[in-house]
């Protein structure tokens, strides 16, 4: 059975140091890395894809709103256009030093209050995900199942993957707990691991109040900014590769191909 372990990273700022990023990189299939607006920078960003392709770990980008000072965790609302010119400039931004370390993105994942107003508002989905693939057709967006992401890229056939989070807990619609509400975060790797076997084999997605949700899950994520992000990644590879998971990258993934 194939699966794919994914991390947030670049994402250096006055409210994280970056200094998980590279244990990161020997455990992860995967990195998505911040494009310098809600985190990171031009240097970072170039480090984070050098370091990753020595690890032969697949790269993508994660934007977010312009918005350093709040860690891209505030909503903003934009027009169309201006949301069009934000995607499409941090896509701009990494695509231009990916191709020049020869290690091309496949894959886009939306940060912090960006993919929480693309989950919940269907309009907001379409316009990114439509600009997502204007931009190149073949990268891969990751959703959040049973949200309007997944009914978006469903609908204009972009190529997609459904994310569960590690480090995060559900409620009762699918959608992540806010991280200022009580139990928005877990904090045991062995427990998180548990939670994550028990999604795989069931296919779904359980809420914090155990509400059973049945979803695809392509990949499964861990915050670079969680402090016990490496432990996290180290325990997940334990007890999946226990039960016969084989981790791949995200765009080796046979759904994919």
């Amino acid at each position: 059975m194939e699966i794919n372990l994914n991390c947030d990273l670049g994402e250096k700022s006055v409210h994280y140091s970056g200094i998980n990023d590279l244990k990161l990189l020997k455990l992860i299939d995967t990195t998505s890395i911040a494009c310098s607006y809600h985190a990171g920078n031009i240097l970072t960003i170039g480090k984070t894809i050098i370091n990753a392709k020595k690890n032969k770990v697949s790269v993508g980008a994660h934007p977010g709103f312009n918005d350093k000072e709040n860690f891209g965790r505030k909503k903003i609302n934009l027009t169309k256009s201006e949301l069009i010119k934000l995607i499409t400039d941090q896509l701009e931004i990494i695509n231009e030093i990916s191709l020049f370390n020869n290690y091309p993105i496949t894959h886009v994942k939306l940060h912090g209050a960006l993919s929480n107003m693309a989950c919940e508002n269907i309009e907001i989905s379409l316009i990114i995900a439509e600009t997502i693939k204007k931009f190149c057709q073949d990268l891969i967006f990751i959703v959040l199942p049973a949200t309007k992401m997944e009914t978006v890229a469903k609908k204009i056939q972009i190529k997609y993957a459904c994310e569960v989070f590690a480090d995060r807990n559900y409620q009762d619609n699918g959608q992540l707990i806010p991280r200022d509400k009580k139990n928005a975060l877990v904090q045991d790797p062995i427990a998180a691991s548990k939670k994550i076997l028990n999604m795989l084999r069931e296919s779904s997605i359980f809420s914090y109040s155990g509400k059973k949700i049945k979803c695809d899950i392509d990949t499964i994520c861990i915050h670079g900014d969680n402090k016990n992000a490496p432990l996290f990644a180290k325990e997940i590879k334990k007890i999946l590769s226990i039960n016969n998971y084989n981790f791949v990258n995200l765009d080796a993934l046979k759904k994919l191909n």
